[in-house]
This record gives C-alpha cells, sequence and structure tokens, in this order.
C-alpha cells in the first residue's frame, strides 16, 4: 500500500482515539450522574466548555499548521492527551471535571485532532479532497463505534477512573509513533496540486480578514454553528435520554457505536460522491437526514423497540457525517490557498459554540422541564438553519465564483 495511501488510514485511527474521547463524555455523563449526583446542566456545561476551548484553541493551531508541520502537534497533541486523560481519573468535584476534562482534555484533543488532520490532508489530497477527508474523518465513527462502547464496559467492569486511564494509555501508545512515524516519511514541504485540481480548485489567496469581509466566510461560519448545535445535542445526550426511557445502559451506549459505524459510511460516501456533484448538494441532504434524527429520538419516547433505537443511530451517523467532514472541504473550494489553515479553524470556533450551546442548553432545559422537547426542537430548528446557510453559499458560489 502507498505511504500516501496509508497515511490516511493512520490519521484516521488518531482521530478515532481523540475523538472517541469526546463521544465517550456522553457515557462518562452517566457515570458521573450515578455517583455524584450532579445536574444534567452541570455535566453538559463541563462538556461545553471542553468544546469551547477545543474550538478557542483552533485558529492557533491553524496558524501553527500553516507555518509547521502538522504531525509535529499531533505527536506532541498525544503526549497531552494522556497526561490529561489520567489526570480526569482523578476528578472528585466540579471543578476538577471543568479543568480536567473541559480545558486540559480539550486542548489535547485539539492538537492531536481535527485542524492538524484537515491541514496535512488538504496539502497532500488536493485532486480528491472530498474523498480524502471522508476518510480521515471516518476515524471518528471509528471512535464511537469502538472507544465510546469500550468505555462503557471498562465503566461496568471497574469504574469510570479506570476508564479514563486506560483510554490515556491507548493514545500515547497509538497517537505518537504513528505521528512521528508519518513525519519522518512525509515531505517537509507542501507538493504542488496535480494540474486536473489546479484547474478545478480556487486558487484564493486571501487571508483571514480578506475572508471575513464577504459573504460566503459568514455563511460557512453559520453552516458550521447551527449545524453543530444540532448534532451536538443529540451526540451528548441521547444516552442519557435513552435510559430516561428504559433502555438499559449497554443498549444506550451501543447506540454511539451504531451512529459512528453509520457515519464511516455517510462520510466516506458523501466525501466520494462530494467529488462528483456540488458539495452543497451531498451537505443540505445530510443536514434533512439529521433533522429526521431529531424526530426519529422524540418518536423514542415511551417504550422504544430496538430496530426502532438503531434506526434513529442510523439516521444520525448518516445525516450528521456531512456536518463534520463536508464542512472543511467547501471552505477549502473557497479559501483554499496558504491561509486555509488559519480560515477553517476559525470557522471551527463557531462550530465550538454551537457544540457548547447545544448540549448545555438541553441540559438547562432537561432540569427546568424535565424533559428534553423543547430542546430537542430547538436542535431541529437550528439543523434548518445550517442546511439554509449552505444552500446560499451555494447560490452566492453559482453566481460569482470566489476569487
Amino acid at each position: 500500500m502507498p505511504l500516501r495511501t496509508l497515511s490516511l488510514g493512520i490519521i484516521a485511527l488518531t482521530l478515532a482515539l481523540a475523538y472517541g474521547v469526546w463521544y465517550a463524555y456522553s457515557v462518562l455523563l452517566v457515570a458521573l450522574l450515578h455517583e455524584y449526583g450532579w445536574s444534567r446542566s452541570v455535566l453538559a456545561g463541563a462538556f461545553s466548555v471542553f468544546t469551547l476551548v477545543h474550538g478557542g484553541v483552533n485558529p492557533l493551531l491553524g496558524m501553527l499548521c500553516d507555518r509547521l508541520r502538522p504531525l509535529r502537534l499531533m505527536a506532541g497533541g498525544g503526549v497531552a492527551l494522556g497526561l490529561a486523560l489520567w489526570a480526569d481519573s482523578h476528578i472528585s468535584a466540579p471543578w476538577h471535571l471543568y479543568l480536567g476534562f473541559g480545558v486540559f482534555t480539550a486542548l489535547a484533543v485539539a492538537a492531536a485532532g481535527w485542524v492538524p488532520a484537515l491541514v496535512q490532508v488538504q496539502r497532500d489530497f488536493q485532486d480528491r479532497l472530498g474523498l480524502a477527508l471522508g476518510i480521515v474523518s471516518s476515524g471518528v465513527g471509528v471512535g464511537m463505534l469502538l472507544v465510546v462502547p469500550l468505555t462503557q464496559l471498562l465503566i461496568d467492569a471497574y469504574g469510570w477512573r479506570t476508564a479514563f486511564r486506560a483510554l490515556a494509555a491507548i493514545c500515547v501508545l497509538w497517537i505518537v509513533p504513528s505521528s512521528i512515524f508519518l513525519l519522518r516519511q512525509a515531505p517537509a514541504r507542501r507538493p504542488a496540486p496535480p494540474p486536473a485540481a489546479a484547474a478545478r480548485k480556487s486558487q484564493s489567496t486571501a487571508t483571514l480578514s480578506e475572508a471575513m469581509r464577504g459573504a460566503p466566510f459568514w455563511l460557512m461560519l453559520a453552516a458550521f454553528f447551527f449545524g453543530n448545535v444540532c448534532s451536538q445535542t443529540l451526540h451528548v445526550h441521547q444516552v442519557a435520554y435513552l435510559v430516561d426511557q428504559g433502555v438499559a445502559t449497554i443498549i444506550a451506549a451501543s447506540v454511539v457505536g451504531v451512529v459512528g459505524a453509520s457515519s464511516i459510511v455517510g462520510k466516506t460516501g458523501g466525501g466520494w460522491l462530494s467529488d462528483r456533484v456540488e458539495r452543497e448538494f451531498v451537505y443540505v441532504a445530510g443536514i434533512a437526514i439529521m433533522v429526521g434524527a431529531v424526530a426519529a429520538l422524540v418518536a423514542l419516547a415511551g417504550a422504544p423497540a430496538r430496530w426502532a433505537i438503531y434506526g434513529y443511530a442510523v439516521l444520525l451517523g448518516l445525516g450528521y457525517s456531512a456536518t463534520a467532514s463536508l464542512m472543511p472541504a467547501l471552505v477549502s473550494d473557497r479559501f483554499g490557498g496558504p491561509h486555509f489553515g488559519t480560515i477553517v479553524g476559525v470557522g471551527l470556533m463557531g462550530a465550538a459554540v454551537g457544540s457548547a450551546l447545544g448540549p448545555w442548553l438541553a441540559g438547562y432545559l432537561f432540569d427546568q422541564t424535565g424533559s428534553y422537547r423543547l430542546a430537542f426542537a430547538i436542535a431541529a430548528g437550528c439543523g434548518v438553519a445550517a442546511g439554509a446557510a449552505g444552500w446560499r453559499a451555494r447560490t452566492l458560489r453559482v453566481r460569482q465564483p470566489v476569487r
């Protein structure tokens, strides 16, 4: 297998571990809820801090990636992630959770995660960017499929503290050596794009300040924000919601794995398709499926059948994957020049604000009303807004291509 292709699989597995930690919070939340009895808004608030810190550091990581080799950041992030997760195993008060998981773990996941991976892939695979991003981002689905159920099994067998420690060891043992391996094999300089890719791509040299003067940047930011309000509300609260409906904890946790497996199909297939048709068509279709997943989750109230639970999970996995893997490609289509890392980093900061607001608001509304119904209605509305922003961006691109 050529190293160029192998690198996609290696980076995908790194993202599987980094973002497996992210999505494992849905089962860790239940464990902390049972042990300490903290409110759901407090527990969801820690995740909101996590996403804000993760997103807030992304512009800095993007600027560093525009100047340094992204794989160096991923290796350092692997070390930091192991240390942060080990510290998380000693949580005994809400401020420990907010500082340890919300701040330190978020910084480590960001350094080992999405922005360095995006910039590395965007440099190396400009000829088939949609498919390449779909493959590496499918690693996040692998993390949901494997890491989240593994975390639940560790919690059931040994407790959540041991689960954190096991995740720490696994992350260090894979992320650090694999990143160093790719760093030693990969060329130090950015490769020139193939002629066919150069003909298709916008040769934008826009800086961040120049990009911010145009509507396409703000539409991308809106799509990042509203799409993540919708998807992360479901990701964080789905396990607790299903447990409330009488579903066994291990079955509820396995739903996250089904979401992850479906997202592998959605990201890889959607990325492949987006290289052949307009990306915005694929994005809006994914948003529509995700909004359908919200309705399906609401319909599970009562005594849901297992086939209905997993049907919801398939819808969410297929739908949300569009918001995750195609948005960076949409940004690259418009701002794919030397400042791509900085620009997409700021876009991901908007995604982080949405990821923080949605789960926290859902937890707050549940504490106030005893129900997720209003929170899920807001999530669906935000999904519609994300789809509208993506479609409007297409309209502007068709009328006047970005220079």
